[in-house]
């Protein structure tokens, strides 16, 4: 019995992403304009590398070309824009069909999200390539363990920063703006997430805050991975499993009682 289930669940995530996949790669002109909307890490690099010449961060302008380059990529395997797409759904009344079907409309959202990062593989690894052809002296091999521990964690990021973003979306059930809360969010999550300066930059005292919370576990300890940056792979992974099972629950809850609310507007 349990064989069967584990199947018929292989059978509908094979099915969704497979379906998800060609409906991205259908707007290959607009995913290109998506890829190339990430690039804000590379566009920082330059800025840190030249201070790091004349300033004293601890890191070389080659650590920084480095770290950025990983941020770039982690960047792009952890967009995400499950909020607007569940409050359209929300506002135009589309969740009603979803809610018809036997599966839980937030895996639809899932499996586009991550048919989605497929789909730009090619265009991230022409621009890394264009990367290497500028700074030849960043190119560097990372060894075997540290590609797969920075595969893992950088899913993961994509999981909490998913949860963590479809969690506020189920504000859409009482306000019209959820993305708001979205919008409020992404400042903490810009500069205490690593994206626009290593934490290792950071004051000692605001190093120690920062790390309990989930935003470094979203950008910073995957890019820190792939680099080979001193860092506690056990301790990252616990952190970020534990955020990930907290917005989860906060997540459910809201999930619950927003449908009550929902059906109540519509009844």
């Amino acid at each position: 019995m349990p064989l069967a289930i584990l199947t018929q669940t292989l059978k509908k995530a094979t099915t969704l992403l497979s379906v998800y996949y060609a409906y991205m790669v259908e707007y290959r002109a607009e995913l290109l304009l998506w890829v190339l909307s990430g690039t804000l890490p590379l566009i920082l690099m330059g800025a840190w590398v030249e201070a790091a010449q004349n300033s004293q961060f601890g890191l070389s302008p080659l650590d920084f070309i480095r770290y950025f380059l990983a941020v770039f990529l982690v960047r792009q395997f952890t967009v995400v824009w499950v909020i607007w797409d569940f409050e359209r759904e929300i506002v135009e009344g589309k969740l009603s069909f979803r809610l018809l079907q036997p599966l839980d409309p937030g895996w639809h959202h899932f499996a586009t999200h991550f048919a989605e990062r497929f789909a730009r593989i090619p265009f991230a690894l022409v621009l890394v390539a264009l990367f290497f052809g500028l700074y030849p002296q960043a190119l560097w091999v990372p060894s075997f363990p540290a590609v797969l521990l920075f595969l893992l964690a950088t899913f993961l990021a994509f999981v909490l920063r998913f949860i963590m973003q479809y969690t506020f979306a189920m504000f859409a059930f009482w306000i019209e703006r959820a993305n708001a809360i979205e919008q409020f969010w992404f400042l903490f999550y810009l500069f205490l997430s690593g994206l626009v300066a290593p934490i290792e930059i950071f004051p000692p005292p605001l190093q120690a805050i920062v790390q309990w919370t989930p935003f470094p576990y979203m950008i910073h300890f995957p890019a820190s991975l792939l680099i080979g940056t001193p860092t506690e792979p056990l301790k990252g992974f616990t952190i970020t499993l534990v955020w990930i099972f907290l917005f989860w629950l906060v997540n459910r809850w809201l999930w619950r009682r927003g449908l009550r609310h929902y059906s109540g507007m519509g009844a």
